[in-house]
């Protein structure tokens, strides 16, 4: 399963690689908010919360949709800045609807909105769809919803100073280092694209972005069957020492592509028994199985999101479900009427980092 995003006729300085404060940033909070996908930044993630006051914690704690299962677009800039004031500079001229749209899925752990859909903001029954799918994310989830539905311009002031409150308290210490570690990742990119041509520079960002024969697409291994063009803007390409094993791609309606590539690889595995190798592999083996857990690596989810996502029955997915349950892959846990399954990914680190960044990206 691919996302395709055609650059044919796209002029060469339109395709261009670029350091984001505002994206390594969010892909701080993503580590912060799911420790379990990076074991190499566990002490790291330990250590920013233990020094967080405890109000800028609940902030985050508060906001985590917006980067925990994935990234809310607007975090993702397709014209980086030197700064992260610039940046956040940039996301306060988007207006309302295009913001909220975003924000809501990443919150509710809905697909992306097509262009002529009803506005959340001003149909009611956008709005109760919206809101019953935060619910069925969780309670954080459904009052971040609420009052974003409620008061647009208050949320996104408040998610700008948890920002700004996470540039002093963390972020720009770690930047500092970052910064000289990403600018020498774009060296080697441009570099590549001058001596070898564009087809290898995308190698070098992930075995699993490549450019198609006729050099008129650039081809992402992800979740999804999506295609999306870079006519009206380009396309952007950000590294991240933060963001590792995961590669992000926007690709929704309206928004210029990006994709947010790793430059570093996951700690190795640890040892597991021949026996639970054999168990889990055996799991694995069957691609709705795959496809399923590659859906739980972006969070929780009930049988009956997974039944939708994938247009299959209810029944079918409980069976594939259990026998990954079995493998020790996943765990249920109910929540009100709700149960939703969970991604073990220690256990899913333990067979592979080339089966980890497969899962997760």
């Amino acid at each position: 399963m691919t996302v395709r995003i055609d650059i044919s006729g796209l002029a060469p300085d339109r395709l261009r690689f670029a350091a984001s404060p505002l994206a390594e940033l969010t892909a701080m909070l993503h580590v912060l908010a799911e420790p379990g996908h990076h074991p190499q930044r566990a002490d790291w993630a330990r250590d920013v919360w233990a020094g967080l006051r405890p109000e800028l914690a609940e902030r985050l704690r508060e906001a985590e949709c917006l980067w925990r299962s994935s990234q809310a677009d607007f975090l993702l800039p397709a014209r980086p800045r030197p700064s992260l004031a610039e940046e956040l500079d940039d996301v306060d001229r988007i207006d309302d609807e295009t913001y909220v749209t975003a924000a809501l899925v990443t919150t509710c752990g809905g697909g992306r909105a097509r262009l002529a859909a009803p506005s959340p903001l001003t149909d009611a029954a956008a709005r109760e769809r919206a809101l019953d799918l935060a619910q069925a994310r969780g309670a954080r989830q459904e009052a971040f919803a609420e009052r974003l539905l409620t008061d647009p311009a208050g949320v996104r002031a408040w998610v700008r100073q948890t920002l700004e409150e996470c540039a002093d308290a963390f972020f720009d210490a770690a930047w500092t280092d970052v910064a000289v570690r990403l600018a020498t990742d774009l060296r080697l990119k441009q570099d590549l694209r001058r001596r070898q041509g564009l087809g290898a520079a995308l190698a070098s960002v992930s075995g699993a972005v490549s450019l198609a024969p006729d050099g008129d697409c650039v081809v992402v291994d992800k979740l999804q069957d999506k295609a999306t063009t870079a006519q009206d803007g380009g396309v952007t390409f950000i590294p991240s020492a933060f963001g590792s094993p995961h590669l992000v791609v926007v690709h929704a309606p309206g928004w210029q592509p990006v994709v947010q590539y790793p430059v570093a690889d996951p700690g190795p595995a640890g040892p597991v028994s021949l026996e639970t190798v054999t168990l889990r592999l055996d799991a694995l083996a069957h691609p709705v199985r795959l496809r399923l857990l590659r859906t739980l690596a972006r969070g929780p989810h009930t049988t009956g999101e997974l039944a939708h996502a994938w247009d299959l029955s209810s029944p079918e997915v409980s069976r594939h479900l259990a026998v990954l349950r079995r493998a020790g892959l996943l765990t249920a846990e109910r929540h009100g009427r709700y149960v939703r399954h969970t991604l073990n990914v220690p256990d899913l680190t333990a067979l592979g980092s080339d089966l980890l960044a497969a899962v997760l990206r």
